[in-house]
């Protein structure tokens, strides 16, 4: 089985962590992610990832095919605003790191 879909989190990871002022690895419940201000903004599962990227964004306008809202809990809807998208789309998870992360810093 190949890692190449966690390096890739890994190495966007690692440039947003070192570029980004305030920018900082941690955890969405077990799995890696990143944060801002203590608010987890993208994370990777088991070849997806998942975003933060607010109730107003629409994954079709940004041209995702397969993007799902997150929703890791049997027993109560989705959590608003965020999204996973598998690794079939991986070309687009730094650009949507980069929007969840501007998302992120403008909440309080």
């Amino acid at each position: 089985m190949s890692n190449n879909y966690l390096d890739q989190f890994n190495i966007i990871a690692e440039r947003f962590s070192f570029e980004r002022h305030g920018v900082v690895k941690g955890k969405m419940m077990s799995s890696p992610g990143l944060k801002y201000n203590n608010k987890i903004f993208a994370f990777y599962h088991k070849e997806t990832m998942g975003f933060r990227l607010g109730p107003d964004f629409k994954p079709g306008s940004f041209g995702l095919m397969n993007a799902k809202p997150l929703s890791p809990f049997k027993t109560k809807p989705p959590l608003k605003g965020w999204y996973v998208v598998d690794h079939n789309e991986s070309n687009l998870w730094e650009d949507l790191t980069e929007l969840a992360m501007e998302f992120t810093m403008t909440l309080k």
